[in-house]
C-alpha cells in the first residue's frame, strides 16, 4: 500500500469530538504515515501539541489563522513561542491573510502574520501560510519579510499561474486539497502540471474541502487517498511514485520528525 502523509488537518476542532479514534483507525488503515495538525489561534495550537504529543505519527504547527487575529490576546506570541519549543512542532501556523471573509480586520491580520513570520525565523521552523483572495498582499509582506531557512507552504493553494511562480521563487512549496477532484477544477489541474515535483504537498484541511466522492460530508485524513490518486491521474503517474516523491518532500520541509517518532 502506498504511504500516504496528510500535511494539513485539524483534527483538534470540534467536529472529531466524538469520534478521534475511530477516525485516526480509518487514517492508519487507508495507509496514512503521518499528519500535521495545524493550529488556528492559541487554544488550537495547545490541543494540536497534546494531539502530537499522545500520537507519535501526528505532528503539530502553532498559529494564529488570519480570522482570529482580532481575538489574540496579550502575550499570545511569548505563549505561541513556548508552544513552539516542543519537539512534535514543526512549524509556525497557519497564518496568513484572508481577504474573502474578513473576519478581521485587515491591519490585524497583517500585523499578526508578520510577527509569526518573525517566530518562524527565530525557531527556524518552516511557515504555514494561508492566503485567500490576497495573493498580492500575501507576497508583499513575505518579500519585505525574513523567512526561515526551509521557507513554509502556500496551504490549499487557490491562487493564478503568475503568482504561484512568486511563491516558488521564494522557496515555497505548493499544497493541493480535495478540490483538485472536483469535476469543475479545470484550472486547478492545470495548474497542477506546472508545480515542481519536488515542491509539491498534497492535504486535507479536515474537516474541510472534502474530496468528490464526499463533497456533502465532514472530510479527514483518510480520504487523502482520493486526492492522491486524482493527482496522480492528472500528472500521469504511478501512485506509489508519487506518494514516494511526496513523502520525500514532506520530510525535507518539516523533517524527519513528521513521520513515525516511536
Amino acid at each position: 500500500m502506498p504511504v500516504l502523509i496528510d500535511t494539513h488537518a485539524h483534527l483538534d476542532f470540534p467536529q472529531f469530538r466524538n469520534d478521534l479514534d475511530v477516525v485516526l483507525k480509518r487514517a492508519r488503515d487507508a495507509g496514512i504515515a503521518a499528519i500535521l495538525n495545524a493550529g488556528a489561534d492559541e487554544g488550537s495550537s495547545k490541543r494540536s501539541v497534546e494531539l502530537s504529543l499522545k500520537y507519535p505519527w501526528i505532528s503539530a504547527s502553532v498559529g494564529i489563522h488570519p480570522h482570529s487575529a482580532a481575538k489574540a490576546a496579550d502575550g499570545w506570541l511569548k505563549r505561541l513561542e513556548m508552544l513552539a519549543e516542543n519537539d512534535t512542532v514543526l512549524a509556525i501556523g497557519e497564518t496568513g491573510l484572508d481577504y474573502y471573509r474578513n473576519l478581521s480586520p485587515h491591519e490585524d491580520q497583517e500585523l499578526i502574520f508578520r510577527e509569526q513570520l518573525r517566530l518562524a525565523c527565530r525557531t527556524d521552523k518552516p511557515v504555514i501560510i494561508h492566503s485567500r483572495q490576497a495573493h498580492n498582499e500575501t507576497l508583499k509582506i513575505l518579500k519585505e519579510e525574513e523567512l526561515p531557512s526551509r521557507v513554509g507552504v502556500m496551504h490549499c493553494f487557490s491562487g493564478s499561474f503568475a503568482q504561484m511562480e512568486k511563491f516558488l521563487e521564494l522557496g515555497f512549496y505548493i499544497s493541493i486539497a480535495g478540490p483538485v477532484t472536483y469535476p469543475k477544477s479545470h484550472e486547478l489541474r492545470d495548474l497542477l502540471k506546472f508545480i515542481p515535483s519536488d515542491r509539491l504537498l498534497l492535504e486535507t484541511d479536515a474537516p474541510y474541502l472534502p474530496p468528490q466522492a464526499y463533497r456533502s460530508e465532514r472530510n479527514e485524513p483518510a480520504f487523502i487517498r482520493l486526492t492522491y490518486e486524482r493527482v496522480a491521474l492528472t500528472l500521469d503517474q504511478d501512485l506509489e511514485q508519487l506518494s514516494k516523491q511526496l513523502y520525500l518532500n514532506a520530510v525535507r520541509l518539516f523533517s524527519d520528525n513528521l513521520v513515525d517518532r516511536d
